[in-house]
């Protein structure tokens, strides 16, 4: 579980409710149409955009923002050295214990392969594919949360419009200019807070979450095509520590 998504979302709601109680009661920030209009306007635009296939996907996304773990790289390469190192003593049929206990499906096929003899072209094959799935999956929900982003203040703006237009329809009646004015305005509320403090910041969480995820395949992928090729263990810990720093280096300067 990500703590510090659920902990920021949160804290983001409580903050700007607190703002509202402080200046007025919450009744007046409530209006169905406008939360209609803008949830409503923001998925149809949103099919609009992409496949069903990608939309359908979102869910997978936010819990992979949410409730995704990673096992840490560090913690990875040593498992990595300790399966390379009894490979070594005892041959590829040695391990094959060991990936009963291994959690992550991408690691745990990997070392099946390898364990069944398959040759090293063809498990870098399907190590890279379902690589280049993932990261390509991952893009998609980026890409999507960045146009909800998008989608949902527009149609905040589209809301408030609706809003002006029966405003001015009932001008002969000034005690209701007022009150419709703010209904109006209520829905660009919602669509600024929808698209700065959820879909934006989602699709930056994603972003981390992919380069991390990739990151610890790769780490799966060149530690166990070592292991194949009977590569010794210590230059493997070597080369995933060189690939581990290098990776590091390059998320810090973005």
């Amino acid at each position: 579980m990500d703590i510090a998504s659920i902990v920021g979302l949160l804290a983001g709601l409580g903050f700007i409710l607190m703002g509202i109680l402080l200046g007025s009661g919450l009744g007046l920030f409530l209006n169905a149409p406008s939360v209609a209009i803008v949830i409503g306007g923001t998925i149809g635009a949103t099919l609009v955009a992409f496949p069903m296939k990608d939309f359908a996907k979102v869910g997978k996304a936010m819990k992979r923002i949410f409730l995704f773990k990673l096992e840490k790289p560090e913690d990875l390469v040593a498992r990595l050295v300790e399966i390379s190192n009894k490979a070594r003593k005892g041959g590829l049929l040695s391990i094959e214990g060991d990936i009963k206990t291994i959690e992550n499906p991408y690691f745990a096929s990997a070392l099946q392969m390898t364990v069944d003899g398959v040759k090293t072209a063809d498990i870098a094959a399907i190590m890279q594919k379902k690589m280049s799935m993932v990261s390509k999956e991952n893009k998609s929900g980026v890409t999507m949360f960045l146009a909800m982003g998008a989608y949902a203040p527009a149609f905040g703006m589209i809301g408030t419009l609706i809003g002006l237009v029966q405003m001015l329809a009932t001008l002969d009646d000034p005690a209701t200019i007022g009150p419709k004015m703010a209904v109006a305005m209520i829905t660009t509320f919602y669509g600024a807070v929808m698209a700065n403090l959820m879909f934006l910041p989602m699709a930056d969480k994603l972003k981390i979450r992919s380069a991390e995820e990739i990151m610890n395949m790769t780490l799966v992928y060149e530690g166990v095509i070592s292991i194949r090729e009977g590569e010794h263990p210590r230059l493997m810990e070597d080369k995933l520590n060189i690939y581990m720093a290098n990776a590091k280096k390059k998320e810090e300067k973005k």
